[in-house]
């Protein structure tokens, strides 16, 4: 039997709000758990009483109380959640109104600024009044070109008490990536700041602004919040005025907040767009509440005192899921800028800093500093931290090991899983659980996950699709501009009727913990045998010489695919036969024959999405001359001309 890397202590079990839940459910309801699988269970099989449980534990705030839990609950889509209730999702993350610190911003040169949360709610009622003013209504979009600070945060909340639906993107977004998202949903007013700094460096929002205006006719105010500067020169952009100037002067104000349906439209999410133009996910207000809610209360263990970070930026959901953690009263630590500026020991500068106990990061991060062989728990104190977050791609064994071993011992380290489609998690954290190994530590509450095989039937211990086989409240409510819900349908029902599709490929594994290998969209088949791309990274990885890779299957020989690995080499190092050979025996050890790359290729950058994934599929259209229609959806679209007319791929 597998041990584990870690194991929660007794107080810290009993101490959790889990097992408070746990001990509520059976004083209530006379439901007597023992374990986390048992409260799992129930939760999926008794859907209505287990959310109805969420919204009283989590004390959600509505001027109308719900007529059924469930409607239709075994449509999908199509089941309806609370029905009938009255809430606003602002006034839930503003039940606070004490000195308490809401919100702390760090900027890469700046000092860190706070704000408390009765300052926070201050602030909102003062921009709310002039949104208003400036004749926002329930059901306008409102858009953010901004990085992850405060004011981004009270611009959002102000949007959202009046109604009004919240979409932003980061300003690192190229001017194309920006139109084709905002200019799907046409806003009426836009935040931006007037820059950004990234690496020592600063970057000049407003000139980026200017253009995009020209094709944004339904934007009747751009909103400029100073960061680089404290009153940049907005001559130039349309439209424009001072946040300063535009915010209203009067003090106790009272917000108004509009009471809304359960699903009434919160948020805009985006695909990544990175095989066409992005589709606009649209979120619903209770949903993405209560499913926030059960996850920091009981995956992360959230309460008052924790101080909650995610290294994340606006045009990714982790910042929508970050910002959630208002409603629970803990502190949300930002940060906008490069994690490893000066050094790539300055985010656990950071965390000792504020005393972070929540620590939120991607795969990339971990394996970047392990490569740069930094030992944190050398130079920084990180007692304060409880859990590790981990998410963007699967966290390898390797990243594991190195946490524990050289960050810290006793934390719960919760490498999580879900997306933008759902604005949550399928598979997360556990405080009350053991960590193993390459290991999710459980499916979500709530979630009814599967892994099906080829045939939809489900398997345990084996690989297969992950599907969701019962309705969740965080399912978005549409898609923008798809009036037959054809695209909804098409983008997670299209495989198996009723059933969520979610196009990962993972394994529920002997420990009811979850494994995940890759996209299975980006799933190889060489012989007909389906690979999970990361089963290879978490090879490619062990290897010192290899600074980062993308594997893709290259149609080949007819009807058949071969593996293609690319990689990119640590500077001096060449990729010699002597080397390949090195390279495919360390996959060969610890797969299968499968598994081997037919070739290996050296390249000098590999592209990413802006939210920092690796673009399997757009390498992929590359390598077999298909068009790329949206180069804007990357951080370095540059890096794709590495993979056009490869001669070693032709033969």
């Amino acid at each position: 039997m597998q041990k584990p890397l870690w194991q929660p202590s007794a107080e810290r079990i009993k101490n959790s709000n889990l097992t408070d839940l746990m001990n509520r459910l059976k004083e209530k309801k006379g439901l007597d758990f023992n374990s986390y699988d048992e409260l799992y269970q129930w939760s999926i099989d008794e859907r209505a009483d287990f959310w109805e449980s969420i919204w009283e534990y989590g004390g959600i705030i509505s001027s109308r109380s719900y007529d059924e839990v469930l409607a239709d609950g075994d449509k999908m889509p199509g089941a309806q959640w609370f029905t009938e209730a009255r809430l606003n999702f602002a006034e839930n993350l503003l039940r606070f109104r004490d000195q308490r610190e809401a919100l702390v911003f760090k900027g890469e040169n700046q000092e860190a600024t706070r704000i408390s949360y009765a300052e926070l709610y201050n602030q909102v009622a003062k921009l709310a009044k002039s949104l208003r003013e400036a004749g926002v209504k329930s059901g306008d979009r409102v858009a953010g070109f901004v990085p992850n600070m405060i004011e981004t945060i009270i611009a959002m909340l102000a949007a959202t008490s009046i109604g009004a639906i919240w979409s932003s993107c980061s300003p690192d977004f190229g001017i194309k990536g920006v139109l084709d998202r905002f200019g799907q949903i046409e806003p009426k007013i836009l935040f931006t700041a007037n820059g950004y700094s990234y690496n020592g460096k600063e970057f000049n929002s407003l000139e980026k602004i200017s253009e995009i205006l020209g094709s944004l006719p339904t934007i009747e105010k751009v909103i400029v919040i100073p960061y680089t500067e404290e009153r940049a020169d907005i001559s130039g952009v349309k439209n424009a005025v001072h946040l300063q100037d535009f915010i209203s002067s009067e003090e106790n104000l009272e917000i108004e907040f509009e009471q809304l349906p359960f699903d009434h439209p919160l948020y805009i999410m985006y695909s990544s767009g990175t095989t066409g133009t992005p589709k606009c996910i649209v979120h619903g207000a209770g949903g993405t509440l209560i499913q926030h809610l059960k996850e920091h209360i009981f995956h992360v263990d959230l309460r008052r005192e924790d101080r909650i970070y995610y290294f994340t930026t606006c045009g990714w959901m982790m910042w929508n899921w970050l910002v959630s953690a208002l409603a629970v009263g803990a502190t949300a630590i930002l940060f906008d800028g490069s994690p490893f500026f000066p050094d790539t020991g300055a985010t656990f500068k950071l965390a000792e800093d504020e005393k972070i106990t929540v620590f939120g990061t991607s795969a990339k991060f971990f394996a970047y500093i392990q490569q740069d062989g930094l030992i944190p728990k050398e130079k920084y104190n990180l007692d304060s931290i409880k859990t590790f977050c981990s998410t963007g791609s699967p966290l390898s064994a390797e990243s594991f090991e190195y946490v524990y071993r050289d960050i810290k011992e006793d934390v719960n380290l919760a490498s999580i899983s879900g997306g933008t489609d759902i604005i949550s998690c399928f598979a997360l954290g556990c405080p009350i659980l053991p960590v193993y190994i390459e290991e999710l530590q459980c499916r979500g509450l709530g979630m009814k996950v599967e892994a099906f095989d080829d045939f939809g039937k489900p398997v345990f211990q084996e690989k297969g699709e992950l599907v969701c086989t019962a309705a969740f409240p965080s399912m978005p409510i549409y898609f923008w501009n798809d009036p037959d819900n054809q695209k909804y349908h098409d983008a997670y029902f299209d495989t198996y009727n009723n059933i969520w599709c979610h196009g990962d490929y993972v394994m529920i594994t002997e420990h009811n913990g979850v494994i995940i290998y890759g996209r299975s969209d980006a799933t190889l088949n060489p012989g007909g045998v389906r690979i999970g791309t990361a089963e290879i990274y978490r090879q490619v990885e062990t290897i010192p010489e290899i600074k980062d890779s993308v594997v893709i299957g290259q149609e080949w020989d007819g009807n058949d695919v071969r593996v293609v690995l690319f990689v990119v080499l640590e500077e001096g190092v060449e990729l010699t036969p002597e080397f390949e050979k090195r390279i495919k025996t360390t996959i060969r050890k610890s797969t299968t024959p499968r598994h081997v790359p037919a070739k290996i290729v050296a390249v000098a950058d590999i592209p990413y999405t802006i939210s920092g994934k690796k673009v399997e599929l757009a390498v992929k259209r590359m390598v077999h001359n298909l068009p790329i229609t949206n180069r804007d959806a990357l951080a370095n679209p540059e890096a794709l001309d590495n993979f056009k007319d490869i001669e070693t791929l032709k033969s």
